[in-house]
């Protein structure tokens, strides 16, 4: 029986993330791409579905708290809400991961979703990022090259009397409050209503099914994640592997992020007949790319793609590095941290949303300064 949860738990998680995979498909939901069109060409849309997606999860993280259906002030994977703010993590991560992805033509999900679609040039950004994600997991790597210097330069917010990175932990604190429960629920449904004013202020917006539906899809699959993990099911999960004689990988309460995944999946390929190595992580990576093939089969837009020239190679294969080395560094990607860590009103993970954002649009800045001098 207990097996069975643990069974029951993993394929919800793969059948959850095959949802999001072909509704990312169908819509053209993209992060890197919402930047682009926002630089580029001055389009939103894409920009108020990604955001839209994050009132979604945030919304939902409020009322599963609210009904006492998770708790997430405790351990969780990333653990967003730690007090301990590694502020340089999230810039510095951030930053980079932002970078690689521009490079890279696309986030940890758009590459999983186009994998699904038949771009060949994504397996190898998959392959590189993996790589590089489970050196800084699972090697002596982010040790030696980070957190040498790193983790003195991190804040203790204890020291302020907040209990947690959140917003309300940390204004809480501040104003030496000892129950920030009323103004964690206030702030977020504040940034609730801003968010959706902001995105549905469009009339463009309001009248494309696509960017509405691929928002609200990707935000209630993060919800699903908490809810699967943190609820009693999730307990029951995590009791079952702390007794378990060979306990599973990673079983705190979590929900979707993709670049860690990646690092998990190589330790696993390493040792493939350890199938407790097989965690949340992984099933949600191989959901995603299952999901797009099937939508991709099925509308037949399954096209093979590969790259151009050995330029075209040589950036993508970057792109993946610093994914790979800048989205464990920021503890999260565009979704792990922009999407499920922001939902949780953690500081660290807004901070690493505007990173990314600022990484890829200077990026995409410089790429279009150099075609333009060398046109």
């Amino acid at each position: 029986m207990e097996f069975t949860i643990h069974n029951n738990v993993l394929l919800s998680v793969f059948a959850i993330a095959a949802v999001m995979g072909a509704v990312a498909n169908k819509t053209n939901f993209c992060t890197m791409g919402a930047v682009s069109d926002w630089i580029n060409m001055e389009d939103k849309g894409r920009l108020r579905a990604w955001l839209l997606a994050v009132a979604v999860a945030m919304g939902g993280v409020l009322l599963l708290e609210a009904l006492g259906k998770v708790n997430l002030s405790g351990t969780t994977f990333p653990p967003y809400r730690t007090a301990n703010f590694a502020w340089l993590r999230y810039l510095l991560g951030g930053a980079m991961f932002g970078i690689g992805m521009t490079l890279a033509s696309g986030c940890g999900n758009k590459t999983l979703v186009r994998i699904g679609g038949g771009n060949v040039k994504s397996v190898v950004v998959l392959a590189i990022a993996s790589v590089m994600a489970y050196f800084m997991l699972w090697s002596d790597f982010y040790g030696i090259v980070f957190d040498s210097w790193m983790a003195p330069l991190a804040v203790n917010l204890g020291a302020v009397g907040a209990k947690s990175q959140t917003l309300d932990g940390v204004l809480g604190g501040l104003a030496g409050m000892d129950n920030t429960n009323t103004l964690h629920l206030i702030l977020g449904v504040v940034l609730i209503v801003g968010i959706l004013f902001f995105a549905f202020s469009s009339e463009e917006f309001r009248g494309n099914r696509d960017n509405i539906l691929g928002g609200v899809v990707i935000g209630l699959a993060v919800v699903a994640g908490w809810y699967l993990t943190g609820s009693a099911m999730g307990a029951e999960w995590k009791e079952w592997a702390e007794m378990a004689d060979t306990p599973p990988s990673r079983v705190e309460v979590q929900s979707f992020t993709f670049i860690s995944p990646m690092g998990d999946s190589v330790r696993y390929l390493l040792h493939p007949g350890d199938l407790s190595l097989v965690n949340f992580g992984i099933c949600a990576l191989a959901g995603v790319i299952a999901g797009s093939f099937l939508y991709s089969v099925l509308t037949r837009s399954f096209r093979i793609e590969w790259f151009v020239n050995a330029g075209d190679f040589a950036n993508h294969a970057v792109g993946a590095v610093l994914m790979g080395i800048g989205g464990v560094l920021s503890m999260g990607c565009t979704v792990g941290q922009a999407i499920t860590g922001v939902s949780t009103l953690a500081i660290g993970s807004m901070l690493t949303f505007a990173a990314i954002v600022a990484g890829a649009a200077g990026t995409m800045k410089f790429q279009y300064w150099k075609m333009m001098r060398e046109a």
